[in-house]
């Protein structure tokens, strides 16, 4: 008998108002769970899990069930919501939604169904580009402006943000290893190298 292999999904995560682009490439199980996937996108993104979320396929919303949306008609809870339930061909996008009051909101695209490697665990990050930005700076509008002022000397509020980050900002931070140690150690109930096993 010959264990079932389960469908590997390549999306695109892309952080929507930030230019250049902030955006990741993400290589997992297409039956993943919504509320699985919302933990893969904060670790993948950088994002601290300090606010609510949803995720959002035309006029559908998927969240957590106790959130102030759950009376809306349109709001399904995302623990019986699988990846592979909305985006099912490749070109396919919904939107993941992240502290209501920022509003970072992420456009996912499916761009192809992937042969899992027997020798690879996932999910798992494949690329990506620039340091999420940090949590509650305002939005788009209000990470413009704070990476304006640090870079600028001359800007009234240089001194506040480099106080607040003294370590420095660097938008351009990238790491891909580190993304996938930590979603390695992270328990996310995702799938682990399978064998292909046969019993007479």
């Amino acid at each position: 008998m010959y264990q079932v292999k389960p469908q590997i999904y390549q999306v695109k995560v892309v952080l929507q108002g930030i230019e250049p682009s902030i955006w990741r490439r993400l290589q997992i199980p297409a039956d993943l769970f919504l509320h699985d996937f919302h933990k893969v996108l904060q670790t993948a993104m950088g994002w601290e899990n300090q606010h609510l979320h949803m995720f959002r396929k035309g006029r559908k919303m998927f969240g957590q069930s106790d959130d102030e949306f759950v009376s809306n008609p349109n709001f399904l809870d995302y623990t019986i919501v699988r990846v592979n339930d909305l985006l099912r061909n490749p070109g396919d996008e919904m939107v993941y939604q992240y502290d209501m009051g920022d509003d970072w909101r992420h456009t996912i695209t499916l761009e192809k169904e992937i042969t899992p490697d027997p020798m690879e665990y996932y999910p798992l990050c494949t690329g990506g580009a620039r340091e999420c930005p940090p949590e509650d700076c305002g939005g788009p509008g209000g990470y413009a402006e704070m990476v304006k002022a640090v870079r600028d000397p001359s800007n009234p509020q240089h001194k506040f943000f480099k106080a607040l980050f003294p370590e420095g900002l660097d938008p351009e931070y990238f790491d891909l290893e580190e993304i996938n140690d930590i979603l390695l150690e992270d328990d996310y109930g995702c799938l682990l190298p399978f064998d292909e096993e046969e019993e007479d």
